[in-house]
């Protein structure tokens, strides 16, 4: 919204009955979310972390992960990642990733630009790393030509939208905490891959044996905001450095620390991500029964991924935007949020439905 010079009133820039399935980036801020915000917002409080609220929230991030934790609210998910991974690395240290994973297609090369680090991505047919895949890039130490694998990264839940059981990341860890090197999980759906696995959150992080920890809000109806959470502190060097240096350090903290603490302090997350899920699931179990549509990956959290014919996607996006997520082989991604409907799911899958009518016909284009 924006405001009127003369009355001061807000007025909205946006039609809020406009629903897709682009992104959980796409939806609002949880109302829970808001009046988190507003509550925090009145009076002084200290800044750059010494509030009330992040003091909470250390404690409340006990609650879920166990004690001896330390964590680090930043802005973004790309600072979370790139400020885990440095504080895990030397300066000579790689990170073995999937070629799918955020850091290597999405961050636009934070990672080695900013961070310093080499990524070592690994091909996988579900977004999923597993020890012998590792091990494709897990070598040359001690040879100075080549940049040591030190760390390995994974995501949970996947770029594909396929979650880890606590038993593969607990062989991940272990495979890598054998060879020296130290794993980090991109949390940037974790409340997703809880609600599928119907787990807590530790159980396949720090009791997995997950060294660091990118926990990620804004997917799940924050503002802005996440959190890295030092789940074996002796792994990761540096991390109140490395915060400020990469321009992670927020004056006004309590902010985003009120809004993992109305995610946290009860079951808002789970809740929001259980919800997103089940949208999810409605909308697979329908394109399922669609002739001409082609799902390519379990539907485990919040997404859909599947193959539509030429053309279709693109009359589709008049009225519900969604992305490409490979062009050429015409497959598409779905993503449903908190705040998707019913009504939204049912809608879209009747259009679906309408456009492949038209293609089977010879009516579209």
């Amino acid at each position: 919204m924006t405001t009127t010079a003369e009355t001061g009133a807000a007025v909205r820039l946006h039609d809020p009955n406009v629903r897709g399935f682009a992104s959980d980036n796409y939806s609002g801020v949880h109302p829970e979310v808001l009046a988190a915000l507003a509550a925090a917002n009145d009076g002084h409080q200290v800044s750059y972390g010494e509030d009330d609220y992040t003091a909470r929230l250390q404690e409340v991030m006990e609650e879920h992960f166990g004690s001896g934790i330390e964590c680090f609210p930043v802005f973004n998910g790309t600072g979370a990642n790139v400020l885990s991974l440095q504080s895990l690395l030397p300066r000579w240290g790689a990170v073995v990733c999937a070629s799918t994973a955020h850091i290597n297609m999405d961050e636009n090369g934070a990672p080695e630009r900013i961070g310093g680090i080499k990524l070592l991505q690994v091909p996988t047919p579900d977004g999923k790393l597993t020890p012998e895949l590792i091990d494709r890039e897990a070598w040359g130490w001690g040879d100075e030509h080549r940049a040591q694998p030190l760390a390995v990264s994974i995501t949970q839940t996947t770029e594909l939208g396929t979650c880890y059981t606590p038993e593969e990341v607990r062989a991940i860890a272990d495979h890598a905490h054998a060879r020296g090197m130290r794993l980090h999980m991109d949390g940037a759906r974790l409340a997703n891959a809880a609600a599928h696995l119907q787990v807590p959150l530790r159980a396949f992080t720090r009791d997995a044996g997950v060294d660091i920890l990118s926990f990620g809000g804004t997917k799940n109806g924050l503002l802005f905001g996440e959190v890295v959470v030092a789940l074996n502190p002796e792994a990761a060097h540096g991390l109140v450095y490395l915060r400020k240096m990469n321009m992670q350090l927020a004056s006004k903290m309590r902010f985003m620390s009120a809004q993992f603490l109305a995610l946290l302090e009860g079951d808002l997350w789970l809740r929001s991500a259980s919800h997103a899920n089940a949208m999810a699931a409605r909308l697979r179990a329908a394109v399922d029964t669609i002739d001409g549509v082609r799902p390519t990956q379990e539907t485990e959290s919040n997404g859909v991924f599947a193959i539509l014919p030429p053309g279709v996607a693109d009359r589709l996006r008049t009225s519900f935007r969604f992305y490409d997520w490979n062009e050429a082989a015409g497959e598409v991604r779905w993503m449903c949020s908190f705040d998707t409907t019913e009504e939204d799911v049912d809608a879209f899958v009747a259009a679906i439905r309408h456009e492949l009518r038209d293609y089977g016909s010879g009516k579209a284009g």
